[in-house]
């Protein structure tokens, strides 16, 4: 039987493989099932050395990405730091925060990445094969495979290879900053990730729904923002 997230602080690194390669097979990138009304970031937080990991998801309206709800979670994790395998540290506290929102998104934006991982496994895709909701990876820094610099305009774009597979996207989301990395997770296109990170980014190199949980997350780590999941009122500025 496959380990569920709430077993995974007792997973050995053999283990851990063996639920990747088993949830791989899984992994859809068919066309998202409908138009997105409602997307959400999903980011966590906490110490490489420590066991307390702060999870959240933000839910923002697709049309004008002002956030409407969230969904916070402090949670424990006992697996060891292994880069490749991070999921498994930082996947069932978001699936805690996803399971305590009672109306889901259209679309989670995890910062993370997708299937450009040696496995395909990369947080976004991990998550995505354990929910119903599609799933996109955004990660700030290249995990695998390789790729040619973006011209430093805004919007430029290179795909990330391993050997001639395409696994993602390199995509300048800013003129003249470091570009972020997008594959897409579970059940959508490679074509609509990487339509969706262009149209979440704005004045940030992040794009919204990540740069947005990545917010909240500290707010609640710092103690500003309380567990549990929250409607936005339209007067809260944030």
């Amino acid at each position: 039987m496959l380990a569920a997230p709430s077993d995974y602080d007792t997973l050995k690194i053999s283990e851990a493989k063996e639920v990747q390669q088993a949830l791989r097979e899984t992994i859809n990138l068919q066309a998202l099932p409908q138009p997105i009304q409602t997307i959400a970031g999903a980011d966590i937080s906490l110490n490489r050395f420590s066991q307390i990991i702060f999870a959240g998801i933000v839910v923002l309206r697709y049309s004008d990405l002002q956030p409407i709800a969230y969904s916070l979670v402090q949670s424990i994790t006992k697996f060891p730091y292994v880069p490749g395998y991070l999921a498994f540290r930082e996947v069932p506290a978001l699936v805690q925060a996803y399971e305590q929102m009672p109306v889901k998104p259209d679309v989670i934006m995890v910062d993370g990445h997708g299937i450009a991982h040696p496995r395909r496994m990369g947080i976004a895709t991990h998550l995505g094969t354990l929910i119903p909701t599609p799933t996109l990876g955004c990660a700030k820094k290249i995990l695998f495979g390789k790729f040619e610099e973006p011209a430093i305009t805004r919007d430029s774009v290179s795909e990330i290879k391993d050997k001639e597979q395409t696994i993602g996207y390199a995509y300048r989301s800013k003129s003249k900053v470091k570009p972020v990395f997008i594959s897409p997770g579970n059940n959508m296109t490679m074509d609509e990730s990487l339509a969706i990170a262009k149209h979440t980014a704005r004045a940030y190199r992040l794009p919204e729904p990540t740069r947005k949980a990545h917010e909240f997350v500290n707010l609640f780590r710092t103690g500003q923002l309380a567990a549990g999941y929250h409607e936005i009122n339209a007067h809260q500025l944030f």
